[in-house]
């Protein structure tokens, strides 16, 4: 079983304040902590039922501390809506720092993106399309917030989430000479654009978009046009969505430009 305490700890790593103060992140959901279990992440504790046990047999080894529970000892210490058969609680890592060079392919920048299944799903785009890195701003939702986890689906184990101002990201990118990109409303339209193979692109904050501050240092602003001609549509995408579809367009004119094929 699940003590009382260790209860009480699982469902208080949902503040971060408490995560800093334990040095711990929850994850849940079966597939987030099969793949937790293979990753460079250290598993500390790991609560699961007889069959998650059974199923991952090889990779349980990787967890410090394995305990076999009931499913209603996980319902009790969940946080999920519909629970599964396995809780990993985790340390949280180092700090990642920027790196001295950048990598070749297309960045994605986060300003202020506040909203964790957001965030845990643009993770998951990012792995999708082969983004290793992932820069956000400082204020940024935190990667390790529960929601964040189960939103990636797996994918945060794979992507590096680097928080930084955009000051020294644009540096960064100025001295190798790669061009900034930036999603608005007032854009061009991305698909008569020529996209550059290596590309910083800049998504804003769910309501207020990309700040002043970074919107004067942004080269390049396009947008996804929008194809219903009604008076009345939406007004905006969201922003995993937006992500996603100019994520695409920077790969399908890179690697797949004749789409004859």
């Amino acid at each position: 079983m699940i003590s009382k305490n260790t209860i009480k700890l699982i469902r208080s790593l949902a503040l971060k304040k408490i995560r800093l103060k334990e040095n711990l992140f929850l994850v849940e959901g079966d597939k987030n902590v099969s793949e937790v279990l293979e990753s460079k992440f250290k598993v500390e504790k790991l609560f699961a039922t007889s069959p998650f046990l059974i199923n991952n047999q090889p990779k349980i080894k990787n967890a410090n501390l394995v305990t076999e529970v009931t499913h209603e000892d996980i319902n009790q210490a969940s946080l999920m809506k519909s629970p599964q058969n396995s809780i990993a609680l985790c340390k949280l890592p180092d700090f990642k720092a920027l790196p001295e060079k950048p990598d070749v392919g297309l960045w994605v920048y986060l300003d202020e993106i506040q909203d964790p299944g957001n965030l845990g799903t643009i993770i998951r785009i990012c792995d999708w399309f082969g983004i290793e890195n992932l820069f956000c701003s400082p204020n940024t939702a935190d990667l390790f917030n529960p929601k964040v986890i189960q939103a990636s689906m797996g994918s945060f184990c794979r992507v590096e989430l680097i928080y930084t101002p955009f000051e020294s990201l644009a540096k960064l990118a100025a001295g190798s000479e790669i061009p900034i990109f930036g999603a608005f409303l007032e854009g061009e339209n991305i698909y008569k654009q020529k996209l550059p193979q290596q590309a910083l692109l800049v998504l804003g904050n769910e309501g207020n978009g990309i700040s002043s501050e970074i919107e004067a240092k942004i080269e390049k602003k396009i947008k996804i046009p929008e194809f219903n001609k009604n008076t009345k549509s939406a007004e905006s995408l969201n922003v995993s969505v937006a992500t996603a579809i100019i994520c695409s367009e920077f790969k399908r004119q890179n690697y797949f430009s004749d789409y004859s094929k």
